[in-house]
């Protein structure tokens, strides 16, 4: 199954200020499940969208993601048990490899209009980015720092069992 972009997001969220939550996107991205239960993903790190060009310059340079070098993320699960809602695999960010648990929640299956079978998925974790190189801040006045170690990742996924037309051209 081949995850329907144009139906999936693939996001963040993070503490600001240590106050408010700051929530974004990666606007390109592929991946599937295959038929051995293998969920694996790619997104294209320059595609990170958070409302805001400047931040997202920021996230894009050499503090944060360094998109010149690492111009992507990857994702690979053995283990997807949707019995369990446990996803465990290897995400790698900035070439830097650690194994992560993730919940899932199947939201279950339907045929669309034009005869393609969908499955829903949801999978949730939380990571530390400085974890995988992402360990740019700045200290506050008032004590804590600008932005949270714990980044939560959101994977909303529609994944098409058929298509007749690929609607991904990422690997």
């Amino acid at each position: 199954m081949t995850i329907d972009y144009t139906h999936s997001e693939i996001g963040f969220k993070v503490r600001h200020l240590m106050i408010s939550t700051v929530r974004g996107n990666f606007g390109t991205f592929g991946g599937e499940i295959n038929e051995n239960g293998e969920l694996s993903f790619s997104l294209d790190v320059d595609s990170i969208n958070t409302n805001n060009s400047d931040r997202d310059n920021h996230l894009r340079g050499t503090d944060f993601f360094d998109v010149e070098n690492y111009p992507r993320v990857t994702f690979v699960a053995k283990n997807v048990d949707i019995k369990s809602g446990s996803v465990t695999g290897e995400l790698t960010i900035k070439g830097i490899t650690k194994e992560v648990t993730m919940t899932s929640e199947y939201n279950g299956v339907s045929v669309d209009p034009w005869g393609n079978t969908k499955h829903g998925l949801e999978v949730t974790g939380k990571v530390n980015r400085s974890d995988f190189g992402l360990t740019w801040n700045a200290p506050l006045e008032a004590g804590g720092v600008l932005v949270s170690d714990e980044v939560t990742l959101t994977l909303d996924l529609q994944l098409m069992e058929s298509v007749e037309t690929p609607v991904s051209e990422m690997a």
